[in-house]
């Protein structure tokens, strides 16, 4: 039951990713461009659908991701209960940030591509609103990845404890999270260079959920140890 448990969490989490990195690495991607508003305008209009699917993948991974936390919660929430309710309501309040800030990206297409809006506001205005409302998605996004980071501390602390993980990939875990938040107090703390700073700040992020990802999908998970199982009880 607990390798099945894991590997269903492992296909969940993947998918997670997948979908996650189609909508905002590849859609966004291809369609925003900071501080030229015509150019960003004209690749909404350019790449209308390709954006509403971002947005529907959005939506998906978002859902995908809190049935993850509820199968790793079936998982691990005999390690510490407390700690595995965290996680749970970490992933919920950060998905619902995600699905209400995909409303400012879906919106962008419709003053992208709806005439009125070019009628009310000029060429130059509703391209403006455009890119406006793009930045809101970019930023609104960073605010989730506050959760993105603290739900990664109560996991890797339950992988730690539970010796069903290697502890290394508990710690990793922990770090990867903290890592997170650094990168996003470091946009908003350090415009100049936040950016870059948080591309590079959450590389042990994106290495610790791999890890996390191949482990579930390839070993599942281990026996505890008796003294692990004693601990783990107490």
């Amino acid at each position: 039951m607990p390798k099945r448990l894991a590997r269903i969490a492992g296909v969940l989490y993947l998918l997670n990713g997948i979908f996650a990195g189609f909508a905002f690495g590849y859609v966004i991607g291809k369609v925003y461009v900071a501080d030229a508003a015509a150019t960003t305008a004209e690749n909404v209009v350019a790449n209308a659908g390709l954006v509403r699917m971002g947005v529907v993948a959005d939506l998906v991974q978002a859902t995908i991701w809190v049935f993850l936390a509820l199968v790793l919660y079936a998982l691990l929430k005999h390690v510490h209960q407390s700690a595995a309710r965290a996680m749970v309501v970490l992933v919920a309040v950060g998905a619902a940030i995600v699905c209400l800030n995909d409303v400012f990206q879906f919106e962008s297409v419709r003053v992208a591509t709806s005439p009125s809006y070019a009628d009310a506001l000029g060429d130059e205005g509703s391209s403006a609103m455009v890119l406006l409302l793009l930045e809101l998605h970019h930023y609104g996004f960073l605010i989730a990845q506050i959760f993105f980071g603290l739900w990664l501390v109560p996991l890797g602390y339950l992988a730690y404890k539970s010796g069903m993980f290697p502890k290394t990939l508990g710690v990793l875990l922990v770090v990867g999270g903290a890592c997170y938040l650094v990168g996003m107090l470091a946009v908003f703390l350090v415009p100049d260079y936040g950016e870059k700073i948080n591309v590079f700040v959450t590389v042990p992020s994106a290495i610790a959920e791999i890890a996390m990802v191949l482990y579930l999908l390839v070993m599942g998970v281990r026996t505890p140890k008796p003294a692990d199982r004693v601990v783990g009880a107490a």
